[in-house]
């Protein structure tokens, strides 16, 4: 997610964005640095807010019968064929029983295509008519049921329309008949591709993998799991699918009980040190296993950081009125001297859109600092509130990962805003070369640094055209080795300048041209990427980066919006809880010292703190004044959408009384369960 998405906007606008608002000095402006709050109070109100979350219901639906499951419920797919070149590029899976195959695969898993006509629901369902229209309106619909029967008798990429009937079965509950058509999609049609709305690949084995192992792990009652499965997809990190190359082995199901699923650790100290990154308090440690670790005061440090820029509701970077990097920092808009969301946030528990004695100002730093984050990322470097950051490290414990944005957006570059960011021009590298050792001269002193972050999805840049759409101002996507390559160059002036040597990452949009940077950025400490692959996690990305790298990752952003259309409120917010979770612990699953992970994950970034209400797009077409429910793009979230203007873990509730007002959703209160009692580990 970029910090400014829209694409409609005018460039004139959006060059004030990075322009508009006050420029904070600390020579001209004094802010108060008010005392943390009192821990018992704060106490009270988490514990209001979490037992008002509690009282939250949903009307749940039970999973949908299926009247031929298949005879074998774990099918032992040696029994009916032959697996070939395990593990090769010319993998197969050779079908000598079909019948009795189809017998025991079941209605509308592979290769069973029959049995879904003698469904009983079905005969219903076509009698009324709900299963007419177009097939992608099945994918997300709410009637699982008609999803199911929709695509098991659809036309498409087998692989394709397979991956879709299992994904009908998840949603609805049949957990077990879900594994089982994931499976067989990955045994069957490793190599089938589907497409993005941008028509780029997108990969159905791969995910058939992480989904098996989400569900299995998620629900160890189904009694299995997947192991030995292993897909390789040589070339996948561009978008053309021609020179892709698979190397396949499905593995296979095998039982399990809930103790398989115990995360088990290694004694690093045993392991041994290859190499350490870094002269002071922090340090990037390489196992010799390659396992990767980052500590702090030598002191092991998992990255549990935010997203924070609370917008005040009615403010956009559409029309210049809203700074949406530093401006928060600053922000103090009722005038008493006190940095609105940092100090004065108060915490609406019960959700009644009013404020009252029993619930008084707390500070989102507070809040953050009971959740259990230790970092917060800071997309653009200039002219935020020392002050501030200073107190977030002193009385908060907070980290900072300090980030230039290298020529994304058009920033520091001087390029116009059509032309874009172009790589390849001396002048435009040796301005934002300056940009970044005026960073580092900036910061290198302060002890709350953690790292330095290059760019934000520079890889995903675009070079818009006016009165159509607004582009992002940079040509990195199709200049991938001019600018890869000054990505090390601007690696190498940071290790000149920085003292320390503290670890330097790039911010990439995923794994997209992640070979590219391999070959160009040697010199970089750390992969940094924005993932939002799904509730499954980030599945291959560790091993991908790993093979393909031999580098750290940091997920610099990840999360869900909690919202979909149809869905209660208690059902959206414990939809996107449950997307956290199991994405951070994908990444708990592959950190530093766990046994059977890559170990090559160093943390995330939570995107984000607090829903901004300007993202639906600009004025006059949007308001920022009002909540929007549109999406503005289609990905793996609740419904399908990715509604840009609700992916807090907190909200602003009806919007009165912004920037203060907080309703903390169920999210907040699982990351609590899951940071606070674990501390930097």
């Amino acid at each position: 997610m970029k910090i400014m998405k829209s694409v409609f906007l005018f460039a004139t606008v959006l060059c004030l964005a990075f322009s508009s608002g006050a420029v904070y000095a600390e020579d001209e402006i004094k802010f108060i640095t008010p005392n943390p709050p009192n821990p018992k109070e704060v106490k009270k109100v988490l514990d209001a807010a979490y037992k008002y979350n509690k009282s939250m219901k949903y009307e749940t639906e039970k999973p949908f019968p299926i009247d031929y499951p298949g005879t074998e419920k774990w099918i032992d797919y040696e029994k009916y064929g032959e697996f070939q070149n395990l593990g090769a590029a010319n993998y197969k899976y050779v079908v000598k029983e079909m019948a009795a195959l189809r017998e025991a695969s079941g209605s509308g898993i592979y290769p069973n295509s029959q049995s879904v006509f003698k469904e009983k629901g079905y005969e219903e369902y076509m009698k009324k008519g709900k299963l007419k229209g177009d097939k992608w309106s099945f994918v997300n619909s709410s009637d699982y049921r008609a999803n199911f029967y929709k695509w098991s008798i659809e036309k498409d990429d087998p692989g394709v329309k397979l991956y879709y009937t299992a994904h009908a079965l998840e949603k609805s509950g049949n957990y077990a008949q879900a594994v089982k058509a994931y499976y067989a999609c990955l045994v069957f049609f490793p190599k089938s591709i589907g497409y993005t709305q941008w028509k780029t690949p997108w990969y159905v084995g791969a995910v058939c993998v992480d989904k098996i192992k989400y569900l299995t792990q998620k629900y160890p009652e189904l009694g299995v799991k997947l192991e030995g499965a292993e897909l390789i997809i040589k070339n996948r990190y561009d978008n053309d699918k021609n020179n892709d190359n698979f190397y396949v082995n499905p593995g296979k199901l095998v039982s399990a009980k809930a103790k398989d699923f115990t995360r088990k650790y290694i004694d690093l100290k045993k392991v041994g040190v290859k190499k350490v990154t870094g002269t002071g308090k922090v340090k990037l440690v390489q196992y010799n296993n390659n396992h990767f670790q980052l500590t702090v005061d030598d002191k092991p440090y998992l990255v549990k950081a935010i997203a924070y820029s609370p917008s005040p509701v009615g403010l956009s970077p559409d029309n210049g009125s809203l700074n949406t990097d530093m401006g928060w920092s600053v922000a103090d808009s009722n005038k008493n001297g006190l940095i609105d969301g940092p100090y004065e946030a108060w915490v609406d528990t019960n959700r009644t859109e009013t404020q009252d004695k029993s619930k008084p100002n707390i500070g989102d730093f507070a809040l953050m600092k009971e959740m259990g984050v230790n970092t917060l990322r800071l997309y653009h470097y200039p002219n935020f509130n020392k002050q501030l950051l200073k107190d977030g490290y002193e009385n908060y414990g907070f980290m900072y990962m300090i980030g230039n944005l290298i020529g994304m957006y058009g920033a520091d570059s001087g390029a116009e805003w059509f032309t874009g960011t172009d790589y390849t021009v001396p002048e435009q590298r040796q301005r934002m070369l300056a940009s970044v050792k005026k960073m580092v001269e900036e910061y290198k002193e302060e002890p709350y640094v953690l790292l330095w972050v290059l760019g934000n999805e520079n890889n995903y840049g675009t070079v818009g055209t006016p009165g159509v759409f607004a582009g992002t101002s940079n040509q990195a996507q199709s200049q991938p080795d001019a600018y890869y390559s000054f990505i090390n160059e601007c690696v190498k002036l940071i290790k000149e300048v920085d003292p320390y040597q503290r670890p330097v990452a790039i911010c990439n949009g995923d794994t997209y041209l992640m070979d590219k940077c391999a070959q160009n950025a040697p010199d970089l400490d750390i992969y940094g990427g924005n993932a939002y692959r799904g509730e499954q996690g980030f599945g291959p990305l560790w091993a991908d980066v790993m093979r393909e790298y031999e580098k750290p990752v940091l997920i610099m952003e990840f999360g869900c919006p909690a919202y979909a259309e149809g869905w209660e409120t208690a059902k959206a917010e414990e939809a996107q809880a449950n997307y956290h979770k199991w994405n951070w612990t994908s990444i708990e699953d592959n950190a530093a010292g766990v046994e059977n992970g890559v170990g090559n994950a160093l943390g995330g970034s939570v995107f984000e703190w607090v829903d901004e209400w300007w993202k639906a797009g600009p004025p006059p077409e949007f308001d920022p004044s009002a909540h929007d429910l549109v999406t503005q793009w289609k990905g793996p979230f609740l419904d399908g959408g990715a509604y840009e203007e609700w992916f807090g873990i907190t909200s602003q509730g009806d919007g009165k009384d912004s920037p203060f007002k907080r309703q903390l959703r169920q999210s907040y209160f699982m990351y609590r369960d899951l940071w606070k009692n674990t501390g930097n580990k």
